[in-house]
């Protein structure tokens, strides 16, 4: 008897070879495994990096960062509440004149919202409107705060928010207040470093413009300013210091009066870039090259120190890490509530770094009259 062969079933069709979420078997979605490639890490640290472990170093929490923005990687948000991980809402109070420091804040506390299922609610809180609008963010049933400068140093503010029961962190404060989270940098070895710089470079006589007297910031930078002086021997004198309010006009003036000096200085160090940039205008107003006949520093780095001619030699602090920071304590200390295992506030004082570029020189030689 003949047997005809049955015909076999039509192979398979090729894989795609698409990804599938970890989270939810989605084709063609990144998954958390693809972060950790890309980021060169194991899954477990991005999963460390977007539940906002503090544990995590700040170069690893970048590449892991860079890598979900480059792959548009989003949680599945089904998957996070079934894992108890419900939104949090975060209010955010702000009433910083400066728009470069504002904007590079606002960059890193958009990066991490969107990565830890937040919700940001923003409340401006200019003049003394601060304790109408904090209320108003309690009553509304916030989970946490975040406080920039100069709130972070408002009288009775944190007294307000710790009588609540309400988390928050400050950030850039002088003096952080130990009820609350913190990110900082160390303003006084900042301002000491750079001042020690100027010097360096055959600066004596050397002015310095006071950031806002309601910082503790500025109090910091001005110990350290005056802490560098005294150690290295150069000339102090009380009208090489002049006080600003961390705004561009308070700068031009500020310099107006520095560069009016009989005997002018041949450095200017401004609390920050705005008037730094400030004291660059006065001086071309003036007829001065920069660094040639005046070096001027800053203190912030933000975009404003590399818009100007010429760019801006200054502090960088990390403005926007420093924020992306404060969210990823806030919702630690958040999630610890609701699972029981809060350990309180977390405090860290993040590096900063001295960044030289066009607007500093040695002092030019002076002809003998």
């Amino acid at each position: 008897m003949t047997r005809t062969k049955a015909k076999s079933d039509p192979a398979p069709p090729p894989k795609t070879g698409k990804a599938r979420s970890a989270d939810g078997d989605r084709p063609g979605v990144p998954t958390m495994s693809d972060v950790a490639r890309l980021a060169g890490v194991s899954p477990m640290t991005v999963s460390r990096v977007m539940n906002g472990d503090p544990n995590v170093r700040q170069s690893t929490r970048r590449k892991v960062d860079e890598a979900v923005a480059a792959l548009n990687y989003v949680p599945n948000q089904a998957a996070r509440r079934l894992a108890g991980a419900r939104a949090i809402r975060v209010g955010f109070l702000y009433s910083n004149p400066s728009a470069g420091y504002l904007s590079e804040f606002l960059v890193g506390l958009l990066n991490q919202a969107s990565l830890h299922n937040v919700q940001l609610v923003v409340e401006n809180c200019e003049g003394e409107r601060w304790e109408a609008q904090t209320r108003r963010l309690i009553d509304n049933g916030v989970d946490g705060i975040i406080l920039p400068p100069p709130l972070c140093d408002t009288p009775g503010l944190i007294d307000l928010i710790d009588a609540a029961g309400m988390p928050a962190v400050t950030v850039a404060c002088g003096q952080p207040d130990e009820r609350v989270g913190a990110v900082s940098i160390d303003d006084y070895q900042a301002a000491y470093d750079m001042t020690c710089h100027l010097v360096a470079l055959g600066h004596q006589r050397i002015g310095f413009i006071v950031g806002h007297p309601n910082q503790t910031a500025s109090a910091r930078r001005l110990a350290g300013f005056k802490a560098a002086i005294a150690d290295k021997g150069a000339e102090s004198a009380p009208e090489l210091l002049v006080q600003g309010m961390f705004t561009y006009r308070s700068g031009l003036d500020a310099a107006e009066i520095l560069l009016g000096l009989e005997q002018r200085p041949t450095a200017i160090f401004a609390s920050n870039d705005d008037m730094a940039a400030a004291t660059v205008a006065i001086a071309h107003r003036l007829g001065l090259d920069v660094p040639g006949d005046l070096t001027v520093a800053g203190f912030d780095d933000t975009a404003l120190a590399t818009t100007i001619w010429p760019e801006l030699t200054t502090v960088r602090q990390p403005i926007t890490q420093m924020a992306e920071t404060a969210v990823q304590f806030l919702v630690r200390h958040i999630r610890g509530r609701r699972e029981g295992t809060d350990e309180g506030p977390q405090h860290v004082v993040m590096e900063f770094a001295l960044i030289r570029r066009q607007s500093d020189a040695a002092p030019r030689r002076r002809p003998k009259r």
